[in-house]
């Protein structure tokens, strides 16, 4: 009895429990709710409540042709500064040819190449080919996605956006889902902008120039962000964006928006020493190769604090700002895949999978009060308080309800009632070679075990691969009939067999218990 009563206040604290967290659950909407309820309620996923889903696709071979240009132009300065005669060297898709002039050039070359990490050389007469190692690839590869997948989380975290789900799908794809989220189009905007910022001077002396779409030595060619007028300016970078420290939108004296940035100590000191030196000329503000801005400069700002002005509203220098702050995605991307779910769409789908999960439990609870009699009203009530503690670990376990998830509650449902089907029908067995009730209802339990272990770790491993090898609803599919997998073994081999136990004995001298 000492057991029994342990094991029944047990119970009584699960049901508890179960219903303190289903409370927010069911009554979602219900200001009477203290805070504290109101904050543990569960998560709706995108099929539910609405919101928009993207696809983004990481530009991997873009960035690897930047990273070959850049080493090509590192040979080409390393060759030039030990006299090494190079008649032409050419970037060909992921290969840099280098043609040198003479023989004896090769080998000194060659100790020059040598120096450079991750790469393979490849001699042919007086042909050097140049490339990365598929090692070296494949790492770069790897960073740019985490690198992307970071800088995104960021951005979108900037703006506030409720409960986002961001994750990498597949080898250089994120997927962003954003619930409830109402304009899209901005996100998009964000997402899709590289945002490396730099500042450059204008060259002034070929800006004249600019209509005969000459080419000019250490400078070229940039629209504005407008595409109105074209700048000719300086290749070299003055300040670079990554020496940026903190964007902001505010106005100015005239209450216009603009951007204020703030750089670190090294950008402070560049930023003052391009100021100081060239008062009177225009430097230009390039972002994402446009000329955002291109003011004169006045006087020289020892400061490290810069104002962006341009055509600008309040939403837009915002957007800026945010971007500046996260960072420069390490590669383009690319929108592969894009869906958007109304919120009216999410309101019927809740209504829809709601309705469904309640005709079935109905039905299956009074198709077992019809076959197992009074014993089943005990099955039934485990069945609910079942339900109400897969719920409560959900919000536990911060989850996200989603469409399919519901989908994995109503096959929960079937899970738990199909242990106990099992269970009451080799009770039957049981009664027929055995008068006492108890030893037969004992021995249902206990020889129908290694059934309902089997049928449900069977499914416990498909919920395991679904989670690993699924994404998006899968996974919500997955965790719910997971954790219902658990929940009903708990519920059917602790607090059914012990309220079976307490009716079982009070009832031991009827003749037919089921």
């Amino acid at each position: 009895m000492r057991k029994l009563n342990n094991k029944l206040i047990l119970t009584a604290f699960i049901v508890c429990f179960s219903f303190f967290y289903c409370i927010p659950v069911i009554f979602q909407n219900n200001k009477l709710l203290p805070d504290l309820l109101r904050e543990k309620t569960i998560r709706l996923g995108l099929d539910l409540q609405g919101g928009s889903q993207l696809l983004l696709q990481i530009e991997t071979e873009e960035a690897l042709k930047e990273k070959l240009q850049n080493l090509l132009e590192d040979i080409r300065n390393k060759f030039q500064e030990n006299e090494v005669a190079v008649s032409n060297i050419s970037l060909d898709d992921r290969v840099i040819n280098v043609e040198i002039e003479s023989q004896q050039n090769i080998n000194r070359a060659s100790e020059i190449l040598e120096d450079f990490p991750s790469v393979e050389i490849e001699k042919n007469d007086l042909l050097i080919q140049i490339y990365f190692v598929d090692n070296y690839i494949n790492n770069f590869y790897s960073s740019l996605v985490l690198q992307s997948l970071e800088i995104i989380r960021k951005r979108i975290d900037e703006i506030g956006t409720n409960e986002p789900i961001i994750q990498i799908q597949g080898n250089q794809r994120i997927l962003v889902q954003l619930p409830g989220l109402k304009d899209p189009e901005r996100i998009k905007s964000l997402l899709g902008k590289t945002a490396k910022m730099n500042f450059r001077m204008v060259d002034e002396r070929n800006m004249n120039l600019v209509n005969d779409k000459k080419y000019f030595v250490g400078s070229e060619i940039i629209q504005d962000s407008d595409s109105l007028m074209q700048y000719v300016v300086k290749k070299r970078i003055g300040v670079s964006g990554d020496n940026l420290v903190d964007a902001s939108a505010s106005v100015d004296q005239f209450n216009r928006p603009i951007v204020s940035l703030r750089f670190d100590s090294l950008g402070s000191r560049k930023f003052a020493d391009l100021t100081t030196k060239n008062v009177g000329n225009r430097f230009a503000i390039v972002l994402d190769n446009k000329v955002i801005s291109a003011p004169v400069i006045q006087e020289p700002i020892p400061t490290g604090n810069a104002q962006i002005s341009g055509n600008f509203t309040f939403e837009t220098a915002n957007d800026l700002a945010i971007l500046l702050r996260a960072g420069s995605l390490p590669a383009p991307i690319s929108i592969a895949e894009e869906r958007t779910v109304g919120p009216s769409l999410g309101e019927d789908s809740i209504r829809a999978g709601s309705k469904s999960l309640v005709i079935a439990f109905a039905l299956v609870l009074a198709y077992m009060f019809i076959i197992y009699g009074k014993v089943a009203l005990i099955a039934n009530f485990v069945l609910i308080v079942n339900i109400m503690f897969l719920v409560s670990w959900l919000v536990l376990l911060n989850a996200t309800l989603t469409l399919p998830g519901i989908a994995g509650i109503a096959l929960t449902v079937g899970m738990a009632v199909d242990a106990n089907v099992l269970i009451f029908e080799r009770i039957k067995e049981e009664i027929k070679n055995e008068r006492n009730q108890i030893i037969a209802f004992d021995s249902g339990y206990n020889k129908s075990r290694n059934a309902v272990l089997d049928a449900n770790i069977t499914t416990l491993i498909a919920a395991i691969i679904l989670f690993f090898l699924g994404s998006g609803p899968i996974k919500g599919f997955a965790v719910t009939l997971g954790v219902g997998i658990f929940t009903t073994l708990f519920s059917v081999y602790f607090i059914a067999r012990l309220l079976t136990s307490i009716f079982v004995i009070r009832n031991k001298n009827k003749e037919q218990l089921i």
